[in-house]
């Protein structure tokens, strides 16, 4: 299975700093079995939204971005997505902020990230910080191969009764 990475910042993108969060995603989801290529790197706002259908186009399983979740005036990621959505999953967004509250980080509370359904590609926004991509990580491995194969039409599996 493939899956992508997109990073929204507008400082990575000028340059200004090499990122740091989109290739913890990389190592993570090559870890988890998923072909994955380096991440794309894209400003804040419409050029987010862009890199994000560049990568749509090619179906990957699974999508994670990161950056752009906050309430900065630029932090557009998630009016983006949600252009791009066919259905919202939100207690994926919700775990992963209560998650980071729960592990004494109350700014977790602040990120408007979604998870969601763009045609048959999960996609699931994380916060910039490597913090917040690791908390994100750790919600996310448990779940993410059910999520992909249901998202595919997979069956339950069903435990001993």
């Amino acid at each position: 299975m493939r899956a992508a990475v997109v990073v929204a910042s507008n400082r990575a993108a000028a340059g200004t700093y090499a990122d740091t969060t989109g290739p913890l995603l990389v190592e993570a989801l090559r870890r988890w079995g998923f072909e994955t290529a380096d991440p794309v790197v894209a400003p804040d706002g419409e050029p987010f939204g862009r890199a994000l259908d560049t990568v749509l186009a090619a179906a990957p399983a699974l999508v994670l971005t990161t950056g752009g979740t906050g309430v900065n005036p630029t932090d557009r990621t998630p009016e983006e997505t949600r252009q791009r959505l066919d259905l919202e999953l939100p207690g994926v967004a919700e775990a992963l902020r209560a998650y980071g509250v729960a592990n004494g980080v109350p700014t977790a509370m602040l990120s408007r990230g979604l998870a969601g359904v763009a045609g048959r590609t999960v996609v699931v926004n994380l916060p910039g910080s490597r913090g917040g991509v690791r908390d994100g990580l750790a919600v996310l491995e448990p779940v993410v191969g059910h999520l992909v194969d249901q998202v595919h039409g997979g069956d339950h599996v069903r435990g001993e009764e």
